[in-house]
């Protein structure tokens, strides 16, 4: 049974498929893996993860924390620095062994589908529903708490939290490995705000001579993560949420080139990959464009505070800006987002 009788102006729903929750990924074919195979020259890898525990605090999301890290325990034992002696006379082993209680999109990241989604009537009966990628809905494939009451959509189940379609494990599946193309911002706008669109993109991609071609995964520097880096778990929110460029998701003609590119993924070194808050907008709207049509309309995954420095230079130092990129999420079942640590091959 079709979850939708229309979908959204400008989606691809159904395209894939009706029951797809791969969306734009399934353009990531072996051929365009062998792409980035191809790309592998040097043998050299550059980590595009940042620490695990940056930005810092909560000052940039006060609903994300640091991961917290602590021993396992058996009873009241804390399995670090335990000698097995203690078990067995015999044994000369030593074991550590822990656990970590952690925001999924606290630091390097990827948002899977289930991430955003919108009120949309897509039964057509004239009311809307809230719903995600490809018609999946919010208390039906997407299962809030009980205490989450969401203008009467069902959601209070009574069940755990848990993105039953659309999860993070769909993307791990898939494995996320191709060619990467870097657009370096940082190196044509500086540090200070610059929206992003349309216009600014093309200049840009015509200045550095760079190519993309669909299935190739679009990836970002802004300077963004290397500020972070710079404060040291300090993060100076005022400083931060006007610092490099950012993706203007209120321009359409931005929007109609990541729809007509072909590309199957947005990777950022910034936060939120677009300017927030976007450009004032009247009428009923969403508060993140961008998101908005990518993951919603278009399933196109989302990648946050990557660490691009090192990368940027070495390509840029040898005339490149592709390369072999693996970033698969954790094989998580079930949840919305997931850490990442990328690796780009050159």
């Amino acid at each position: 049974m079709q979850r939708w009788k229309q979908r959204p102006e400008g989606s691809n729903w159904g395209d894939y498929g009706p029951d797809d929750q791969l969306g734009r990924l399934n353009l990531l074919t072996e051929a365009q893996v062998l792409k980035g195979a191809r790309e592998i020259q040097a043998g050299k890898t550059f980590c595009l993860s940042l620490p695990l525990d940056l930005p810092g605090g909560n000052v940039l999301n006060p609903r994300r924390h640091p991961p917290q890290l602590s021993p396992t325990r058996l009873q009241d034992t804390p399995y670090l620095n335990f000698p097995l002696r203690n078990l067995n006379p015999d044994a000369v082993d030593v074991l550590s062994d822990d656990q970590v209680l952690l925001s999924m999109q606290y630091s390097t990241q990827w948002d899977s589908l289930a991430h955003v989604g919108a009120l949309f009537d897509a039964d057509g009966d004239g009311r809307a529903e809230l719903c995600y990628y490809n018609g999946y809905r919010a208390g039906v494939d997407i299962v809030g708490p009980a205490d989450g009451d969401h203008a009467g959509c069902g959601c209070n189940s009574g069940g755990p939290s848990a993105a039953l379609k659309l999860g993070i494990e769909n993307l791990a599946q898939k494995g996320i490995q191709g060619r990467g193309v870097l657009v370096d911002l940082a190196r044509h706008f500086g540090t200070g705000r610059t929206l992003i669109g349309h216009a600014e993109l093309m200049q840009v991609l015509q200045a550095d001579n760079i190519t993309i071609e669909s299935g190739d995964m679009l990836v970002l520097r802004t300077g963004y993560a290397e500020k972070i880096i710079e404060m040291a778990g300090q993060p100076d929110a005022d400083v931060l949420h006007t610092y490099g460029a950012a993706l203007d998701g209120t321009d359409a003609a931005l929007l109609q080139w990541i729809t007509d590119s072909g590309i199957t993924a947005i990777c950022a070194d910034n936060y939120a990959v677009e300017a927030y808050p976007a450009r004032d907008r009247q009428g009923p709207r969403a508060m993140l464009p961008l998101h908005h049509h990518c993951l919603f309309k278009l399933g196109l995954p989302l990648a946050e505070l990557w660490y691009l420095k090192d990368l940027a230079e070495w390509l840029h130092s040898n005339g490149r800006h592709r390369f072999m990129l693996t970033a698969p999420p954790l094989r998580l079942p079930h949840a919305v987002g997931s850490p990442v640590t990328p690796v780009a091959t050159v």
